[in-house]
C-alpha cells in the first residue's frame, strides 16, 4: 500500500468555475454554492483519492488560485512546486479557452520550463446552446500540451470527479515509473 501526496494547481480565467468544480469534488457532490465570491487569493482543499485496482491512494492538495490578472502575481508566490495542473476554461467563452496558452506559459516560467502533467477541463457543458469551444478543438490543444481533456458541468454536478481522478492516476503512474527507473539503476 502506497500513500502519495501531490500538489495540484487549479488555474484558469475568473468565473470559469474553478472553485465550484473543486468544491463539488471535495464534498463528493454535496456542495454547489449558487453564489460564489471571486477567489482573491488561494484556497487549499485536500482530498484522498483511492487508485482503482490497487490499495494505493493519492492525497490531492488542490491549490485553487485566483484567476484575475491583478491577483495572479501575488498568488503565484503561494503555488510552491506543483506536481499536477488542472487548467479550467469556460466552454461558452472562446476567450477563456484562448487564455489557456497564457496560463500554460505562466506555469512553465514558474516551474523553470519543467513539464507539469495534468488535465484541461472545459466547464459549463450544461450551457450547450451557448457553446463557443468545440470538444475536438479543446482535445487537440490539450494533446499538444501533454494534457488529458475532460468536460464537466459543475452546476449539474456532471463528470466533476473525472479530472481529479485522472490527476491522481497520472501521479500514481509517474510514481511507479520513477520507482522502476531507480530500481533498474541499482546494482542487483
Amino acid at each position: 500500500m502506497v500513500k502519495l501526496r501531490a500538489r495540484c494547481l487549479l488555474l484558469g480565467d475568473p468565473a470559469v468555475g474553478k472553485s465550484a468544480l473543486s468544491h463539488i469534488f471535495h464534498s463528493d457532490g454535496t456542495l454547489f454554492q449558487k453564489n460564489y465570491s471571486m477567489t482573491t487569493g488561494v484556497e487549499l482543499l485536500m482530498k484522498c483519492v483511492n487508485i482503482p485496482e490497487t490499495n494505493d491512494s493519492v492525497e490531492l492538495y488542490i491549490i485553487d488560485s485566483a484567476g484575475k490578472e491583478t491577483l495572479v502575481e501575488t498568488c503565484e508566490k503561494m503555488w510552491g512546486e506543483p506536481s499536477l495542473l488542472c487548467l479550467v476554461f469556460d466552454l461558452t467563452s472562446e476567450h477563456s479557452f484562448a487564455n489557456c496558452s497564457r496560463w500554460m506559459e505562466r506555469v512553465r516560467v514558474h516551474c523553470h520550463g519543467l513539464h507539469v502533467p495534468g488535465v484541461l477541463v472545459g466547464n459549463k457543458s450544461d450551457l450547450s446552446t451557448r457553446r463557443e469551444v468545440q470538444a475536438s478543438m479543446a482535445q487537440e490543444w490539450a494533446q499538444s500540451q501533454g494534457l488529458e481533456y475532460h468536460e464537466t458541468s459543475a452546476k449539474e454536478m456532471e463528470n466533476c470527479d473525472a479530472p481529479f481522478l485522472s490527476l491522481a492516476r497520472i501521479f500514481h503512474s509517474l510514481y511507479h515509473e520513477c520507482r522502476e527507473t531507480i530500481q533498474s539503476l541499482s546494482p542487483g
